[in-house]
């Protein structure tokens, strides 16, 4: 991965992260916590969506829709444990 694939990677993550806290209302990071939130979500949509049989398109709107289900998932299962 060269310099250009870092930084999109990056953005990628940060988007995915900002706006999996708009939707999972309370959870907001800051930069740094939304990149790694939306990275991790990024992982775990990979894994988990086409095991459900969900392809989201390769270009990078659905490289960040697929990022933004999985950090919402993510934090779902944060605010889960948090609570219990």
């Amino acid at each position: 991965m060269g310099v250009e694939g870092l930084i999109i990677f990056l953005i990628v993550g940060a988007v995915a992260g900002w706006l999996a806290g708009l939707i999972v209302k309370g959870y907001g990071f800051g930069l740094l916590g939304n990149i790694v939130v939306g990275i991790v979500g990024a992982l775990i949509a990979g894994w988990l969506l086409p095991r459900i049989g969900l392809y989201i398109g390769g270009d990078i709107i659905g490289a960040i829709i697929n990022a933004v289900i999985g950090a919402v998932i993510l934090l779902l299962l944060i605010r889960l444990v948090k609570t219990a």
